[in-house]
């Protein structure tokens, strides 16, 4: 198996460090011909208007909406669920979005780098044991369309987990704890 990450800005490496802990091979992708023969692929957190403004410049944007769409996964965490959202609310008038998801994401929702937090999650498709999320200038998830699965909240109901067929996204970042859980479930999500 061979994933790709995202490598135009942010927490590339983090990811990628996990994936090889898990016995993944691992690809950096900054051009469009580094997709191929890729298993699934993730946008790591970052700016995401940076990471959309790369990604076109470097003739991205369809070849990643390619990849979503021929069923492979795709996770995109904090910014990188931003950019592969459909609709953004705060987001800057230039920003470029994949608009793959059919949800309804809040840029900085929880406020700026000083208002970062931790929280423990329940997230039942990692099992029983609650998951250790860490949210960093983080967005969460105002609205999901048909079709698109809750898998996290906070307390207050705030959705910072979901699903949408082989499109996963999370508005914290898992590559920042020691639990591998949500790395090991992306992985399932291309098998029969």
């Amino acid at each position: 198996m061979k994933i790709g990450v995202l490598a135009l800005q942010g927490a590339f490496i983090e990811h990628e460090k996990i994936l090889m802990q898990i016995g993944v091979e691992v690809a950096e992708v900054r051009l469009p011909e580094h997709l191929e023969n890729l298993n699934g692929l993730i946008i790591p957190g970052g700016e995401s208007t940076t990471i959309g403004k790369v990604a076109r410049q470097w003739g991205l944007l369809e070849p990643l909406c390619d990849f979503a769409r021929s069923g492979r996964p795709l996770w995109g965490t904090c910014a990188g669920m931003i950019f592969i959202a459909n609709d953004v609310v705060d987001g800057k008038p230039d920003q470029p979005l994949l608009a793959l998801m059919d949800v309804t994401v809040r840029r900085n929702a929880f406020g700026r780098q000083v208002d970062s937090f931790e929280a423990d999650l329940d997230v039942p498709v990692l099992g029983k044991e609650p998951f250790h999320a860490v949210f960093i200038r983080a967005p969460f998830i105002e609205r999901v369309g048909d079709g698109v699965e809750v898998l996290a909240k906070l307390d207050d109901d705030t959705i910072v987990a979901v699903q949408q067929e082989n499109l996963l996204a999370t508005a914290f970042h898992p590559e920042l704890t020691e639990d591998d859980r949500f790395h090991r479930y992306f992985l399932t999500l291309g098998s029969p």
